[in-house]
This record gives structure tokens, sequence and C-alpha cells, in this order.
């Protein structure tokens, strides 16, 4: 992400715009910045007062939390559960969520459906029977 010019700069461009009577282009070509840049400084002075740069950044808080935190919670406790099937559960209350929220909450809360133990698994071969020959595989006529 790029960072933000110098306020400065900002200072500079605005004041030969509303100071000097300089358009916003050639302000631009003056300073060497874009001219859409020169155009939304000036802009944003007119607006607010001052062309210094908004905030970057920052914590933006997580939807699943609260009273969709305790519900997930909930659910996932009750029965079987997959994260797509979740994620629909969820838009069917009102809340938006992706597939990578769903996913992130499950693992930090540590959530997980196993299998039952009672199905069968693929174990290790030495554990299977030994083949028969090739004898006993072939039909008979």
């Amino acid at each position: 992400m790029a960072r933000p010019f110098s306020n400065d700069l900002r200072e500079r461009v605005v004041d030969a715009v509303t100071g000097e009577g300089l358009s916003c282009r050639a302000a631009a070509k003056r300073f060497g910045i874009g001219i859409s840049t020169a155009i939304d400084w000036v802009r944003r002075f007119r607006e607010t007062g001052s062309a210094a740069p908004g905030q970057m950044g920052g914590h933006k808080p997580r939807k699943l939390s609260g009273p969709h935190r305790a519900w997930l919670l909930c659910r996932c406790r009750e029965r079987d559960f997959t994260l797509h099937g979740l994620v629909a559960e969820l838009s069917e209350r009102g809340l938006k969520v992706d597939y990578r929220a769903v996913w992130t909450f499950v693992h930090e809360e540590g959530l997980s459906y196993k299998k039952d133990a009672g199905r069968q698994r693929t174990g290790a071969a030495r554990r299977r029977p030994p083949p028969g020959t090739m004898a006993e595989a072939l039909p008979r006529n």
C-alpha cells in the first residue's frame, strides 16, 4: 500500500489553486503529481478545511462476535456442520460472511467435526490380511 504524500506538499498545492488562482491541472504539473490527486486535495480542503489525508488502515471489528458468536458456538456443538453450511445458515439469519471468516472463527475456537469412530478408515497395509494367490482370484470354468 502506498503511503500518503506529505502535508507540506498538500498545502502548497492547495495554496497554489486557492491562493494563486492556478487550475488544478497547472498546480499538478508544477508539483509533479497527478491531476486527480490535486483535484481530490482541493476538494477535501473545500469540504473539511484541511487537505490532510484520512485514516489509512486500522482495526476492523469481526462480524462473528457478540450474539452471532454465541449462536454459532451453540450451533457447532449441537450437530454436525460444514463450513459452507454455516455460511448459508448465517446468511439466512441476515449476516453476510464469507467462507474464510467462518473458517477463521472455527479454527480460533478450536471447533472441528470428527467422523464417527465406528466408520472404517483405511489402514496400513500391514494390518490387512495377506492377498491370496492368483489362482484363487481367477474364476473357474
